[in-house]
């Protein structure tokens, strides 16, 4: 993976020469108030659970979010490059396979915080070097105005109804990149392959995001698309003419349910406040949270209740996937996504 990255690495160091170059040591008096986490949860919505975790507990936050050029490969990029010279204590990411990849890389330290004891095995490292938390489906989105009967299925793209009607987000970044992974692991590397070349043949459009996907289908210039539950539930609050639907329920294969994933990095300046920073990210009131706003983020706590309209994992068929063998196949995703899928 080294190499993926490699392009990233001198533009991370000048990016935190830039951020930190006036900030104290770790040695300085001021350190043991502080916290530095970077995060690929849109800042519309961590930033005020980080404000709320400052104010309750008189840790200074210093946040650095991702852009959305970027992606989460973007701070992943960076804290490989500062490994030598960690700044950062925390990595609150908003999918898990690249969290994975920074565990392969020597990046992080095993955490295993008490506020993840209820959350589900499979949504945490069991070497305690990540835990999930809140999670996003990957969804069919579809314009009500153009659609009827929607597909039903993630194959369903590959039918001629579809043709040059359809739309994802290259499967570069973020939880795109990560549901190719998957189906590269569950399928095998030449079906998947073979999978994503039916959907160009069939004219489906790659788009540059998620967010992209969700527009342009309540917009109504495709019909269907792929995207993920917080932006398709954001245009329905909008009262855009769209709905969306969990795929593959009925089917051995089940829709995919990818977390956030918090992890504590290896050498941190400051990692007592760092764990209690995680301690706060995995805990009730914060998942609570993530599923009371705008982006429906789904509680992997069962202890968490939340409103009706969030889905219910109890209720859904999810797909099961080994997260760290899908990490293993990132770099192969990215390698064909270049190489035939890059306009």
């Amino acid at each position: 993976m080294r190499r993926r990255y490699a392009a990233y690495a001198v533009l991370a160091l000048l990016l935190a020469t830039i951020t930190f170059g006036c900030s104290g040591g770790a040695g300085d008096g001021e350190a043991a108030q502080r916290v530095v986490v970077y995060t690929a949860l849109d800042e519309m919505f961590s930033r005020p659970i980080l404000e709320r975790f400052e104010a309750d507990t008189g840790i200074r936050v210093q946040a650095v979010y991702d852009t959305e050029a970027a992606k989460t490969t973007g701070l992943v990029t960076r804290l490989i490059a500062e490994a030598s010279r960690p700044r950062a204590d925390v990595f609150w990411n908003n999918e898990v396979a690249q969290t994975i990849l920074l565990k392969n890389e020597g990046v992080l330290d095993p955490y295993v915080s008490p506020s993840a004891a209820a959350i589900p095995d499979a949504f945490k490292d069991p070497e305690g070097y990540w835990c999930g938390l809140a999670a996003r489906g990957r969804v069919i989105i579809y314009n009500t105005n153009l659609v009827t009967d929607p597909p039903t299925s993630i194959r369903d793209l590959l039918d001629a109804r579809w043709r040059g009607k359809a739309a994802i987000a290259r499967p570069l970044f973020g939880t795109t990149a990560t549901h190719a992974s998957v189906l590269f692991t569950l399928w095998g590397e030449e079906p998947a392959k073979e999978y994503f070349r039916g959907l160009l043949a069939n004219d489906v459009a790659v788009l540059a995001g998620n967010a992209t996907v969700r527009d342009l289908v309540a917009m109504g210039e495709y019909e269907v698309g792929l995207t993920d539950t917080d932006d398709a539930h954001g245009a329905v609050v909008d009262g855009r003419p769209a709905k969306w639907l969990f795929p593959d329920q009925d089917n051995e294969l089940g829709a995919l349910i990818i977390p956030n994933s918090v992890a504590l990095i290896r050498g941190a300046p400051n990692p007592e406040a760092g764990k209690r920073l995680i301690d706060y990210l995995l805990s009730p009131e914060v998942e609570r949270a993530l599923a009371e706003s705008r982006s429906i983020q789904i509680p992997l706590n069962p202890e968490v209740e939340a409103p009706d309209h969030v889905p219910d994992l109890t209720e859904i068929r999810v797909t099961e996937v080994d997260f760290a063998a899908a990490a293993e196949q990132m770099e192969a995703v990215a390698r064909f996504v270049q190489d035939e899928m890059s306009q």
